[in-house]
């Protein structure tokens, strides 16, 4: 049965906001004839065209404008106008973000209308033959609609769902990607060509990037003027983006992940004015960490929710850096979850230390990991937002736990460089008397450190003790080097390369030196310096 629309104050919904559409379409059509002109100038910009043809295709639907649309029109507006220095064009952009919209619809509208460009033929493809279809028809919405065609007057020739042409020779075809060859047009739109399971199956993956490689690069009429526009979210680092960008075709490269990381910030050649009237290059207006591309459609707890349904998920498709899901430097597929660690080995509790309690701020992280034989334990991972007072007392309360858990366990610190190490080194000292614990500099790059423990880890000879720490320890793992936080490998690097420099139990103490738990006694490793200085 289908719910009346009518309210329990009997109001009806359903007849207002149709009352709402109808009086926007008649407000844009008063103004098509009041200043025909007018709005046919203001269109010669295509961010200005979407604003005004968004209520023919999202009726009823408030357009909320952001630098993220401004920044797709710009370079879209750039390639009709040939002021872009290559007429190839990858956009990476997170779902939701109206790219289909403004890439595979209105952009035809633009071109066919106030550019006057109606001889262009475009052939568009996706994955899903119907995402195509769909789009096709949105495209033939707009121009056959009341407002378009008072301004813009062009006759069709043919109406189809996967055709459409005008009796200018423009054209439009739409096609699954695998049948992209043999077809050829001005503008070739590529939006979406990978499902996510497709581009999970390396199989499906290689052809799909093969046969674009192929068949489509080459599919365009003129190769100085006609474009090849890929519009999509990353699925892999070896989908159709990574291919081309690390194969070097010449694509410029629009990448918009959903929250600002300033060593991915992206640049293009296309030139735009800055606030003091110059020319620049177009770059990512963001600047501070974290910052989100659209707050309002996408606020931090929509972010929150939409991380739920996995970190490999969000890193590719919103942020737009995917790792493979066995893992990159890290198999951690070849991590195995165990109810408990046994008896005995080595154990250290390895540290990194961030000093900040804004929540996008790295983290103050322990690792407690524990060596037996040639298999290594991550037993416990704790990390914190602190500040430099909460810092001391998170170490401290740590300590004694894993003290309480493990008598004889090595702390071990990243010791700042110059005279700020030393202040550092002895208030530790101060702080953990009584301690095993040592401090030493960082050297090399973090993927340097995490060398080492990697090889184990893909050896199959690291397990991770049951707990709620272990999906996000996993996740981070799954995405390094190229994942927003690195704590968790900062602080399990430095543990593990801690625990191989040290003797193994049979050469370091005697049986009866072992204590009741069966873990290694180890003395005052470091007397006199309790950090090994």
């Amino acid at each position: 049965m289908v719910a009346d629309p009518v309210n329990d104050w009997g109001f009806d919904l359903e007849a207002f906001y149709g009352e709402e559409v109808r009086r926007e379409e008649q407000e844009m059509l008063e103004e098509a004839e009041r200043d025909s002109a007018g709005v046919r100038k203001t269109c010669q910009s295509f961010a200005q065209f979407v604003k005004k043809a968004w209520h023919v295709i999202e009726p009823g639907t408030k357009l909320i404008w952001g630098w993220h649309l401004q920044a797709m029109c710009d370079h879209l507006q750039a390639i009709s106008l040939g002021h872009l220095v290559s007429n190839r064009l990858i956009i990476n952009i997170p779902p939701g973000s109206s790219k289909s919209t403004i890439v595979s619809v209105l952009w035809q509208c633009y071109e066919w209308g106030p550019l006057g460009l109606r001889h262009h033929r475009f052939v568009t493809t996706s994955f899903d033959l119907a995402n195509v279809r769909r789009d096709n028809a949105k495209t033939l919405d707009v121009i056959n609609s009341e407002w378009f065609q008072s301004l813009w007057n062009i006759e069709m020739k043919t109406e189809g769902v996967g055709s459409f042409g005008n009796y200018e020779t423009g054209t439009r075809l739409g096609v699954a990607f695998k049948s992209i060859t043999g077809k050829r047009g001005n503008r070739l739109i590529v939006d979406d060509p990978h499902s996510v399971d497709g581009a999970e199956s390396e199989a499906q993956r290689d052809k799909a990037t093969r046969n674009f490689i192929e068949g489509g690069l080459n599919r365009t009429n003129d190769w100085k003027t006609s474009a090849i526009v890929i519009v999509m979210q990353r699925l892999h680092e070896e989908d159709l983006t990574g291919v081309l960008l690390a194969r070097d075709y010449g694509f410029i490269h629009l990448n918009i992940p959903m929250e600002f990381e300033s060593a991915r910030a992206c640049e293009t050649p296309l030139q735009i004015k800055n606030k003091s009237g110059e020319m620049v290059k177009w770059k990512d207006p963001r600047i501070a960490e974290g910052d989100l591309m659209d707050p309002e459609r996408f606020p931090a707890e929509a972010i929150a929710s939409i991380k739920l349904s996995g970190e490999y998920m969000y890193a590719g498709q919103y942020q737009q850096r995917p790792a493979p899901r066995e893992g990159g430097m890290f198999k951690v597929d070849l991590i195995d979850v165990v109810e408990f660690c046994p008896p005995g080995g080595i154990t250290v509790a390895g540290w990194d230390f961030a000093a900040s309690t804004r929540k996008k701020s790295p983290y103050s992280v322990r690792v407690l990991m524990t060596r037996i034989g040639g298999d290594i334990y991550v037993r416990h991972v704790d990390r914190r937002h602190t500040n430099p007072t909460d810092l001391e007392r998170f170490i401290l309360e740590c300590s004694i736990e894993d003290r309480n858990d493990v008598p004889n366990v090595l702390i071990s610190f990243p010791q700042d460089p110059g005279s700020s190490g030393k202040t550092q080194k002895w208030r530790y000292a101060e702080i953990l008397m009584g301690f095993n614990f040592k401090g030493s500099p960082e050297t090399g790059s973090k993927e340097q450190r995490a060398e080492p423990f990697a090889a184990q880890v893909g050896a199959g000879r690291v397990h991770i003790v049951k707990g709620d720490w272990n999906s996000a320890f996993i996740e981070e793992f799954r995405n390094f080097p190229s994942a927003g936080m690195k704590d968790q490998v900062d602080a399990a690097s430095r543990a593990f390369a801690e625990m191989i420099g040290a003797p193994t139990a049979p050469m370091l103490a005697a049986p009866e030196e072992m204590s009741e738990n069966g873990d290694q006694y180890m003395g005052n490793a470091f007397e006199g310096d309790p950090w090994g200085a």
